[in-house]
């Protein structure tokens, strides 16, 4: 048995200005607490004990993105404290949104909004870390995720401040996944909608022939090999699929059969299959994490992926993993750029989108592993 993780600690001033160090960031001189007090005051929120730790410590400035709470624009705070809830509100209206805690959803769409303005009025404020990186502002909490917002798509992008800033900043992972255990906000990372970055990969079954049916179980399998969980419906669906296309082994049909009070045995099941098809292989890491990067970069280009959501598992899985190879540098930016998209029309956000597209069909048109971009 697996033993759980260590309970989280509470972050220190002396780990913080260490972490602070790694930034490349001009770092002001730290908040002190009647600043930090004010700044709750003034806009209405409380900072996180590891937030207020890190501030305390040191206020990086020099980019946009750290949000300056000593000098900055108060309606540019305001804005990014905003952005969280607007991002659901705008879901609400254009995707159809709503949140199982709320009441029924109102036929009239601007009746619908109103509803789940009222509701989110009562949701955990996020406070802004990083450009669109939040971190619940939960007075006292410590060792809480550090989340990734855009829209209804959330997900964990570190398992607390420290893990977050060296992934951000180093490139370094921060262990296996915890829980958000946050009203509201919780659902999206903890079983909603919203996209957890090491939560089993949310494609569409793309395959249209046995050779790419057999393509899709060996990636599964190579996602097995560097840790990343699946769920028993996804290996039951991926056999079905390639049942369908006539693929032929003896243990599929029996994967593909299974009924959801079976689902247990679909590990081991999906096992035999890839010893049957000769698809089991002791890659090393690196090369598995880049054939894997290659899989996500076509699911991307063939719709079965969204932009953001395969930018944002590449940037996590790929590109951080690997050392941050400058090779796909330019779509973790146009990941980082689509992701701001609150800030953007909706036409801009169409074509951001597109551009994460485009740099998916160069890099899949380039020897692989690719070389960094001229």
């Amino acid at each position: 048995m697996i033993a759980p993780p260590p309970p989280p600690s509470p972050l220190t001033l002396e780990a913080a200005r260490r972490l602070q160090g790694m930034l490349r960031a001009e770092i002001a001189p730290g908040l002190g607490e009647r600043e930090l007090d004010a700044v709750e005051e003034r806009f209405g929120f409380t900072f996180s004990a590891d937030h207020r730790v890190f501030l305390a410590a040191g206020l990086p400035l020099g980019s946009s993105r750290w949000p300056d709470w000593r000098g900055g624009d108060p309606e540019d705070l305001s804005g990014r404290l905003a952005r969280p809830v607007e991002g659901v509100l705008f879901d609400v209206e254009h995707a159809r949104f709503w949140h199982p805690s709320w009441p029924p959803r109102p036929a009239e769409t601007s009746d619908a909004l109103a509803l789940a303005r009222s509701e989110m009025a009562t949701a955990p404020r996020l406070v802004p870390v990083y450009g669109h990186r939040y971190l619940p502002g939960t007075a006292g909490a410590y060792g809480q995720p550090v989340l990734s917002v855009r829209q209804t798509d959330i997900i964990v992008y570190g398992n607390d401040l420290s893990g977050y800033l060296r992934r951000e900043f180093l490139g370094r992972a921060s262990g296996a996944p915890g829980r958000l255990g946050v009203d509201f906000w919780s659902y999206f990372v903890d079983g909603g909608p919203g996209i957890d970055v090491t939560a089993p990969t949310p494609f569409a079954p793309y395959a249209v022939t046995a050779r790419e049916a057999v393509d899709c179980l060996r990636m599964l399998a190579l996602e097995r090999l560097i840790g990343r969980r699946q769920h028993a419906e996804q290996l039951v669906e991926a056999g079905l699929t390639a049942l369908v296309l006539d693929v032929d082994t003896e243990s599929l049909p029996l994967l593909a059969g299974l009924a959801r009070a079976e689902h247990e045995q679909a590990g081991a099941l999906f096992d035999q299959v890839l010893a049957e098809l000769d698809l089991l292989q002791d890659l090393p890491e690196e090369a598995a994490r880049w054939e894997l990067v290659r899989w996500w970069l076509r699911l991307i280009v063939n719709g079965s992926l969204a932009p953001g959501a395969g930018g944002d598992l590449i940037t996590y899985e790929g590109w951080s993993a690997l050392g941050r190879p400058r090779s796909l540098k330019e779509l973790v930016d146009r990941t980082d750029a689509f992701n701001d998209w609150a800030t953007l029309p909706r036409a801009e956000r169409k074509l951001r989108a597109a551009a994460v597209v485009e740099e998916a069909e160069r890099l899949l048109g380039a020897p692989w592993p690719p070389s960094a971009p001229d």
